[in-house]
């Protein structure tokens, strides 16, 4: 196991001579800057995909479907262009997930990123409940009427296979990190929420979906909401083999947050 990790870093290193990667990456007393940008990344998500669903609640639908769908996608767009460099800007345990399967981040992180990414949700359903009480169930994400539980897999098990693929796609070339890429995933976000939301709540992340249902205390259909976007990203990395093949050193960046690299580069 050890022989298996000093390799991966002999690896990484041999990129960062080739001018492909930052050293902060490999820098291991700055992982807390890494999570702690994942935990801040996702309570700002979070706060505006539940929010959107409180806020209109308590406003008397001031806040309408259209931009409780639209606001998630331009957050995270937000979110990619001031902090992408320094984590790559997960938000998300599917699309850390993905990044891993597609062997463009070490699943030796995983494990941090995944407990940031939780960590920032339930802080920001906290506060949301601290702010607004309990109404509109804290924004939680459940299948609409008349939605049967299979039918609310089988979307979240889509909409997040197009979501790990538009960042995937963008990190290999146009690169996630970049102004394309921020833009592309910030759109799709909003385009699912504006034509699935009704059906699902267009979640496609666990961290978003698990921490209303924390605080409220129900975790009736919690299950959908892990498992619809873990398999949706496994059938997104499968597709992005198909439509890329290989993995690049551009992703790679792109999911490990290099600051100072070149976005030039590809493997």
């Amino acid at each position: 196991m050890k022989s298996l990790k000093n390799k991966a870093d002999v690896a990484q290193r041999k990129r960062i001579t080739e001018g492909q990667l930052s050293t902060d990456f490999l820098d291991h007393t700055l992982e807390w800057r890494r999570i702690f940008a994942e935990t801040w990344g996702t309570f700002l998500l979070v706060v505006a995909a539940a929010g959107g669903e409180v806020v209109a609640a308590r406003g008397d639908g001031a806040v309408t479907p259209g931009m409780r769908a639209v606001a998630p996608g331009l957050m995270v767009m937000a979110i990619i262009y001031f902090m992408g460099t320094v984590s790559g800007a997960h938000l998300n345990p599917a699309v850390t997930l993905a990044f891993a399967v597609r062997r463009n981040f070490p699943w030796s992180r995983v494990p941090g990123y995944v407990l940031g990414q939780l960590a920032g949700g339930v802080l920001a359903a906290l506060f949301l409940r601290v702010m607004f009480g309990t109404i509109a169930a804290l924004g939680a994400t459940v299948p609409g009427s008349g939605i049967g539980n299979g039918k609310a897999l089988a979307m979240e098990v889509l909409l997040t296979a197009g979501l790990v693929n538009t960042i995937l796609g963008t990190a290999s070339g146009a690169r996630n990190i970049g102004t394309n890429g921020a833009i592309a995933v910030g759109g799709y976000i909003a385009l699912a929420g504006l034509w699935a939301a009704p059906i699902t709540g267009a979640s496609m992340n666990p961290a978003r979906s698990f921490a209303p249902d924390l605080v409220r205390g129900n975790f009736g259909t919690t299950w959908i909401y892990v498992v619809g976007p873990a398999i949706g990203a496994l059938i997104g990395v499968i597709f992005e083999w198909i439509l890329k093949g290989r993995p690049t050193a551009a992703g790679a960046i792109a999911a490990q947050g290099a600051r100072g690299s070149d976005d030039s580069t590809n493997a």
